[in-house]
């Protein structure tokens, strides 16, 4: 089994930032790629940004210019600098990860999600 892990969330006021972490443990052999997404009471889990083991990344429109994603392959981790928060982004967000668990075989998995709010 594969779990991982974030951490980083909190309170905290418009315009400020937070860092997200995620660290991924388990049976891993290599990560393909790992995500940000996030999810609203009543709504579905949407992709914040992802980025795979060769540095591509694709952002959601809405966080483009504010969040940056980064990887420490070497740690089986990934960060989320979120920068001028907005009330827009609360939600919980959730690390995903696309894991070789064996030379063959790749599955997804998630973690338990981190809490950000932020109040205006």
């Amino acid at each position: 089994q594969v779990q991982l892990v974030e951490s980083g969330g909190g309170l905290v006021q418009a315009g400020e930032s937070l860092r997200l972490s995620c660290v991924a443990s388990g049976s891993i052999f290599s990560i393909a790629a790992m995500g940000w997404y996030r999810q609203t009471p009543g709504n579905q889990r949407e992709l914040v940004v992802r980025i795979t083991s060769g540095g591509s990344t694709n952002y959601a429109d809405s966080v483009k210019g504010r969040f940056t994603i980064s990887r420490d392959n070497a740690k089986n981790m990934v960060y989320l600098q979120m920068n001028s928060l907005k009330p827009e982004d609360t939600a919980v967000y959730y690390c995903n990860a696309d894991v070789m668990t064996t030379r063959w075989v790749q599955r997804e998995y998630w973690g338990q999600g981190t809490q950000v709010t932020v109040s205006s």
